[in-house]
């Protein structure tokens, strides 16, 4: 190798992809939880306003983690994107199944945090019950779209653009999908969001049910993404969301 030339990045002990996906679910639940209890206190009763204001908040925060954590981890933040990723061979399934936890305890440590910066109850359980046939399809709309958008992506080598095009799908998901669902299209953050008693949070009876239909929404992107690109490779699919290298990473 020539002075002039790059050096290869080194894959990534698998800790440290992992540490990056807990710290970034922290800070999404963080950003979600928070700005959702800020738009309580800044407009009070004035749930359209809210939801722009919490919609807004996640699009620009989502954009900022992904940015910071994505050259480590991949910036996946989401079961759904993890699990669906090994299906195309982009990651090994025993690296997505590691992955489940740090994003499912990263979430429950960033609602935690947002409840406590805010001054309230470290844990509240949420009263915030959601679960409507609207609400349902929507999150397996959410779901879908988001997966489509992050394949369609690296399979176009256009993963520089994830960050943006993500942080504005999820913005515009708030507002396209059922007005109570608010488009969480992840299991993890769902989780998170049952400790929250605040605009954010919803009833743990609702979570099982909206993660049944983001796992419905991740199959359906399965189908949609092998008929619509027929051609992605594991070598496409270990780019998302944005390219990054893991230690024993090469599909099984």
């Amino acid at each position: 190798m020539s002075a002039d030339q790059p050096a290869e990045r080194a894959p990534a002990p698998l800790w440290r992809p992992l540490l990056a996906e807990w710290l970034g679910s922290a800070f999404l639940a963080a950003i979600v939880v928070g700005s959702g209890i800020a738009a309580q206190q800044l407009s009070p009763g004035n749930i359209g306003l809210d939801l722009l204001e919490n919609a807004a908040a996640t699009a620009a925060g989502l954009y900022a983690i992904i940015l910071m954590f994505g050259p480590v981890s991949g910036a996946h933040f989401n079961p759904v994107v993890s699990f669906v990723d090994a299906a195309f061979g982009g990651l090994r399934w025993r690296n997505a199944a590691a992955y489940l936890p740090a994003q499912v305890t990263g979430c429950i440590t960033g609602a935690i945090a947002a409840n406590v910066t805010y001054g309230r109850a470290a844990v509240s359980i949420s009263t915030h019950h959601r679960v409507t046939g609207g609400h349902l399809l929507s999150e397996i709309i959410a779901t879908l779209g988001l997966l489509l958008v992050i394949f369609a992506l690296t399979r176009t080598h256009r993963g520089a653009s994830a960050a943006a095009a993500v942080g504005a799908y999820i913005g515009a998901a708030y507002f396209f999908t059922s007005s109570a669902s608010a488009s969480f299209a992840n299991p993890a953050i769902t989780i998170g969001r049952t400790l929250s008693d605040t605009f954010a949070g919803i009833a743990p009876a609702s979570a099982p049910a909206y993660i049944a239909a983001q796992m419905l929404g991740g199959i359906a992107a399965v189908a949609a993404i092998k008929t619509l690109y027929p051609n992605l490779t594991p070598a496409n699919a270990s780019e998302i969301l944005v390219p990054h290298r893991l230690e024993s990473s090469e599909p099984h």
